[in-house]
C-alpha cells in the first residue's frame, strides 16, 4: 500500500509514537497534520518533516475546539485518509489511594476525548467509504496491569469501542486499527499521574529501555499497509502477554459476516 499524497492526521503528535509515526508517514510521501497541547513543540516536529505540514493545536477535551480543527483538518487538503487518535496520559498510583478525579481525568482524555475526535470525523469517512482509523490502546489495555486501574479502564474502553466500531464499517474499505504497544521510549510515564493528579516526573527502567518510538512507528505503520487490524508492538514478556490476549482474527471476521448477513439493520428494526 502506498501513503503517497495521502493525508495523516495525528493527535498527540508533539511527542514520542506520535511525533515518530509523522515522521514516517511524511517519509512515506504523506502530508501530515499535527494536533495536541503545545504549539511549539509541534512546531518542532513539523520542521523534521519534509511534505506538507498542518499544525492544529487544541485540548482534546475541548470539544469546540476539535470540532473546529476538524472542519480545518478536511477542508486542508480537501479529505484526511488517517487518522490517529494518539492523545492520552497514563498514570502510576495504587487503586486504594487514587482519587476519583484522576479516573475522571485520565478517562475523558484517554477515552471520551478519543471518541468524540472519531465521532467528529467520522462522517467523513462514512461518505467517503475508506481510510484509516487507527487507536492507540496499549497492552494495559488488553491485560490489566497494577498501578494503572485508570489507565487499563480507559484502553480497554478504547479497544472496545474500536472493535464495535470495526464490525459496524465492515462493509466499506475502512480500516480500523487497535494499536497495543508495550514500553516505548517515551516521556509516557515521566507525564504519568499520581494518586493525587500530579505528575510522576519520573521515568520507568522498563520505558527507558523501551522499543524506540522511530522503530515503533515504523512498525505500526507496516502493519496497517500490511491491513492488521490488532497490532502489538511490543518485546519479551510484554510482547508474550499481548499475544495472549490477542484478538483472533476469525472472531473480527465473525463480527463482519453477522453485519453483512443484516444484524445492525435488524436490530434497527426490531421492537
Amino acid at each position: 500500500m502506498s501513503f503517497e499524497g495521502k493525508t495523516a492526521w495525528i493527535t498527540g503528535a508533539s511527542s514520542g509514537i506520535g511525533a515518530a509515526l509523522a515522521g514516517d508517514w511524511s517519509g512515506r510521501g504523506a502530508n501530515v497534520i499535527l494536533s495536541g497541547r503545545d504549539e511549539g513543540r509541534l512546531a518542532e516536529v513539523a520542521s523534521g518533516l519534509g511534505t506538507d505540514t498542518l499544525i492544529l493545536p487544541f485540548d482534546v477535551r475541548d470539544e469546540a475546539a476539535m470540532q473546529a480543527a476538524t472542519e480545518q483538518a478536511i477542508g486542508w487538503k480537501g479529505n484526511v485518509d488517517i487518522f490517529v487518535a494518539n492523545a492520552g496520559i497514563s498514570q502510576r498510583s495504587p487503586a486504594v489511594q487514587t482519587s476519583m478525579q484522576v479516573y475522571r481525568d485520565i478517562i475523558e482524555i484517554d477515552l471520551t476525548a478519543q471518541i468524540a475526535a472519531t465521532q467528529a470525523l467520522l462522517p467523513h469517512f462514512a461518505q467517503r467509504g475508506d481510510g484509516h482509523l487507527l487507536f492507540i490502546s496499549s497492552i494495559a489495555g488488553k491485560v490489566g496491569v497494577p498501578m494503572r486501574t485508570a489507565y487499563c479502564a480507559a484502553k480497554h474502553g478504547l479497544i472496545g469501542y474500536a472493535d464495535a466500531l470495526r464490525g459496524e464499517l465492515s462493509r466499506s474499505d475502512i480500516g480500523v486499527h487497535v494499536i497495543c504497544p508495550g514500553s516505548v521510549a517515551t516521556d509516557v510515564s515521566r507525564n504519568a499521574l499520581t494518586s493525587d493528579g500530579s505528575k510522576r516526573g519520573r521515568s520507568d527502567k522498563v520505558i527507558d529501555n523501551g522499543i524506540r518510538p522511530d522503530d515503533a512507528a515504523r512498525r505500526i505503520v507496516d502493519a496497517v499497509a500490511e491491513g492488521q487490524r490488532e497490532i502489538i508492538v511490543a518485546e519479551g514478556m510484554e510482547e508474550a502477554m499481548g499475544e495472549m490476549r490477542r484478538t483472533p482474527d476469525a472472531l473480527f471476521d465473525q463480527v463482519a459476516a453477522m453485519v453483512a448477513s443484516g444484524y445492525m439493520e435488524k436490530m434497527q428494526t426490531e421492537e
